[in-house]
């Protein structure tokens, strides 16, 4: 597809009141973009909203009627959404799986994939018709193994499937999707989990490259160059890339498979049913 102009388009973001969905937010508005901003704390997020002088609602992801609700609060305020990008997130404490919280656990999930699941069904109907884009914030563990952080890693795949899922049932439609695919990134809920002394054990056994932070504004523009190029996979760092092709050639073949009229065709019929 051609270059996505950002340049007008209203972008929702969720976790938009700091870390990477801030920094996306800042980062669209140079582009011309017109942020739409969701987050769960309302006191910050209306600060960081009259900055960037973009309307903004209050919403808990993982409360399915308060998403439909700010969605269609910041649709109305806008006149409809072209791009949505599911970004809130949360990070657990360190645990083994035998010794995890089950609220907690559970409370991962719930964010991540569930607050995922609820953002964009809430704002899909727009993207479809506005033929524009989805972008879903997965991680490096959505391909590698999470040692105490197996519900973070969980969520991150299953992240990732919804990602692919979307790519191929968007296609007929003229829209498009995406997963951002970051290691760690430098914000408040990465130092949070490296303050963990158990992640500080894990950090000494393995390579420096592999647990330094990035630069939060360079996962920003990670995520707009991305956008502008409708692309399936954005990923930063740029070492990731490698193990992602080891784990398989699966990935690649995700854009044939989609792109395939047979595949198409049988959505628009699943599709036509369920209508």
């Amino acid at each position: 597809m051609s270059r996505y102009d950002l340049a007008g388009r209203t972008v929702l973001i969720t976790g938009a009141a700091r870390g990477i969905g801030l920094a996306a937010a800042r980062a669209l508005a140079a582009r011309g973009a017109r942020p739409a901003l969701i987050d769960l704390d309302g006191a910050e997020l209306e600060r960081r909203a009259a900055e960037l002088g973009a309307p903004w609602a209050v919403a808990d992801v993982t409360d399915r009627a308060a998403v439909q609700a700010a969605v269609g609060e910041l649709r109305d305020r806008t006149g409809g959404l072209d791009v949505v990008i599911a970004n809130a997130g949360v990070e657990p404490p360190a645990a083994s799986v035998l010794t995890s919280d089950d609220s907690v656990f559970e409370r991962v999930l719930a964010v991540h994939v569930l607050g995922s699941w609820h953002t964009v069904r809430a704002a899909l109907p727009d993207v479809v018709q506005r033929h524009g884009h989805v972008l879903l914030i997965g991680s490096l563990y959505s391909f590698m193994a999470g040692p105490l952080a197996a519900p973070y890693a969980m969520s991150k795949a299953a992240i990732e499937q919804l990602g692919r899922a979307l790519r191929a049932e968007l296609r007929p439609h003229g829209a498009t999707a995406g997963v951002a695919y970051f290691g760690f990134v430098d914000t408040a809920l990465v130092e949070r989990t490296f303050a963990e002394p158990a992640f500080a054990t894990l950090r000494e056994v393995m390579p420096a490259f592999y647990t330094r932070p990035i630069p939060v504004r360079r996962a920003a523009d990670a995520i707009v160059r991305g956008l502008e190029q409708r692309s399936a996979r954005v990923v930063a760092p740029r070492w990731l890339v490698p193990l992602m092709a080891a784990r398989g050639l699966i990935g690649p073949l995700d854009e044939r498979f989609s792109g395939d009229e047979r595949i198409q065709e049988a959505i628009r019929l699943v599709e036509r049913s369920r209508t």
